[in-house]
């Protein structure tokens, strides 16, 4: 899903990421007149047949990609949570969203978590959003003509304008 001709990192450009080990899923936006404008987001994925230290090496290659393309000055990542029911799916998350953190730093980009429900409550004013509403709420505040798909691009599309409005709000705010 690509907007925008790539831009210089001058620009106030941020990136939210859904970490996956399967498939990782992002966003690039750039702050604009009228609101936040989709620059690019998409997902990465892994090979499944992989050994796990080769799948983690898929996504960072492919995210440091997006960054050089990109060059955004933020990186806004969801906290991590663990459901007792899925333990297992937290740790081998945990495997690339250390990767991510760990090559964001390479790239000298401020990086912000932010919580599952604060981003549901900022988009759609409930925490408790479900993922339809989610698409939907991400749908209408980027304008783009059919709903987010996969679920990964979706929920970094929420990250990044959680991020996006979030930032904007306490620089109000500060002035």
């Amino acid at each position: 899903m690509t907007t925008a001709e790539p831009l210089t990192r001058d620009l106030d450009i941020t990136m939210g990421i859904d970490p996956g080990l399967n498939c990782t899923g992002y966003a690039v936006l750039q702050k604009g007149t009228g609101g936040p404008k989709l620059c690019e987001g998409g997902v990465i994925r892994s090979t499944r047949q992989q050994s796990l230290a080769s799948r983690v090496h898929e996504i960072t290659v492919g995210f440091r990609e997006i960054l050089e393309q990109y060059r955004p000055r933020s990186l806004a990542i969801e906290q991590v949570f663990v459901t007792p029911q899925f333990p297992k799916s937290a740790l081998l998350m945990a495997h690339v969203r250390g990767s991510i953190l760990m090559t964001a730093i390479d790239f000298q980009m401020t990086v912000t978590h932010y919580p599952a429900t604060q981003i549901k409550r900022m988009l759609t004013g409930s925490g408790r959003a479900s993922k339809s509403q989610m698409q939907h709420a991400v749908q209408r505040e980027l304008q783009l003509p059919a709903l987010p798909e996969p679920h990964d691009l979706a929920d970094a599309l929420a990250i990044a304008l959680c991020h996006y409005y979030s930032v904007r709000f306490v620089a109000t705010r500060a002035s």
